[in-house]
């Protein structure tokens, strides 16, 4: 069979590749610990959870609209000025099967074929794969530890041409945790102010999720606001992954453009979670900030036991629940038939060695990395940094 040539610039993402391998070695009665995914480890919110139900007994069970329910929008509107201060209207904002499909909805309404799309690394995965599948050319601009992997406003400059279309990122990030402050911002707006053409995807999807204070938004400045798309979503901030809702606000001629996509893909997002979401974004945010309390005690322990281990250089992620370590000084050593050469025979050394499934960080554009998640319990963490050390120790 001869399948479509588009499929050729599309893999299976590292993150659930190794999630996947994880559940493998689980039922063969080995015991892993999954760093993989970044996915809370905590119950969805009670009144959340009553809203569902409540919405499922009132009848909600029907076909939504595409660009989600009136009440939800103004919801989203709600939050956004209350939370950002950001002024959108209801026609300027719409829902879709996750921040996932909020994106890919906006990559594929804005570029064509040869466009250029810049994206800082690292990077989420899945950035480049959607560039890819529009006809896109990604171009890539590598950030490093020392700057703690963010962009600085002269690399930005340098890497926009005549074609430049699109610039995406992610403030926190996945996968380094950093956070671009109002300062840093407004170097990056300085630059895309000379270039009017370049529209700007912003993921915010673990906004709430910021160890260092409150989270700037790209389009909080009225220079670039009318070409920013801002991404976010339910999963992170609510414990609601499997809810599947995502949502983007910008200028509305994008947000037609992507409701037309929509309405001949998946049409409207699941109308129980849209009516939960409604409740989940007007509601006290005190479940989301003990989640956070809890991600930061964990963040403390893993990065510093992280920094404790030879060989291993770390950030202080400032967002997100990633640590993103350095592990480069390990290329070239060995354990018994484990020979480590790149990231990649490095989470798979540390999964089939120290039993901590992990992902490599050239999936995410930056291969001296590995990345790993600390959304999941102390005792597990505990045990991780322990056989992590101990794996790490053995190499020679």
């Amino acid at each position: 069979m001869q399948l479509a040539q588009r499929l050729n610039s599309v893999t299976e993402p590292q993150t659930i590749k190794m999630a996947k391998m994880s559940r493998e070695l689980k039922a063969k009665g080995i015991n892993i610990i999954d760093l993989s995914l970044g996915e809370p480890d905590f119950k969805t919110p009670d009144h959340i959870i009553a809203a569902a139900t409540k919405a499922m007994a009132d009848g909600f069970t029907k076909y939504p609209p595409v660009a989600g329910f009136p009440d939800l929008l103004e919801a989203i509107s709600i939050k956004l000025k209350r939370d950002n201060n950001l002024d959108y209207a209801t026609n300027e904002i719409m829902v879709s099967t996750g921040a996932k499909q909020s994106l890919d909805n906006a990559v594929m309404a804005i570029v064509d074929p040869g466009d250029e799309v810049i994206i800082p690394t690292p990077f989420w995965v899945t950035y480049a794969s959607q560039v890819q599948l529009a006809g896109g050319v990604v171009k890539y601009i590598s950030c490093g530890i020392e700057n703690d992997f963010k962009l600085k406003p002269e690399q930005l400059e340098a890497a926009i041409s005549s074609k430049t279309k699109l610039f995406m990122f992610s403030s926190p990030c996945n996968p380094t945790g950093s956070v671009y402050s109002k300062e840093e911002l407004e170097g990056l707006v300085a630059i895309f102010k000379k270039y009017p053409q370049v529209v700007i995807i912003s993921d915010e999807i673990y906004e709430y999720i910021n160890y260092v204070g409150h989270h700037v938004s790209i389009a909080q400045f009225d220079d670039v606001k009318d070409r920013v798309v801002v991404i976010n979503g339910m999963s992170k901030a609510y414990a609601m992954t499997g809810w599947r809702l995502g949502y983007m606000a910008g200028p509305r001629e994008i947000i037609q453009a992507c409701e037309r996509l929509q309405a001949q893909s998946t049409s409207g997002a699941n109308s129980i979670t849209q009516k939960a979401a409604v409740v989940a974004l007007l509601s006290d945010l005190a479940p989301t900030y003990k989640m956070v309390d809890a991600f930061k005690q964990r963040k403390e322990y893993v990065i510093g036991a992280l920094k404790k281990m030879p060989g291993v250089k770390c950030n202080d992620p400032e967002g997100a629940f990633y640590a993103f370590p350095d592990i480069s000084s390990f290329f070239g050593k060995k354990y018994g038939d484990h020979v480590i050469n790149n990231d990649l025979d490095m989470s798979m050394y540390l999964l089939n060695e120290a039993h901590v499934a992990t992902v490599c960080g050239s999936a995410f554009g930056a291969d001296s990395c590995i990345r790993l998640s600390f959304a999941t319990s102390m005792t597990n963490l505990m045990a991780a940094m322990e056989q992590m050390a101990a794996a790490f120790a053995q190499l020679n």
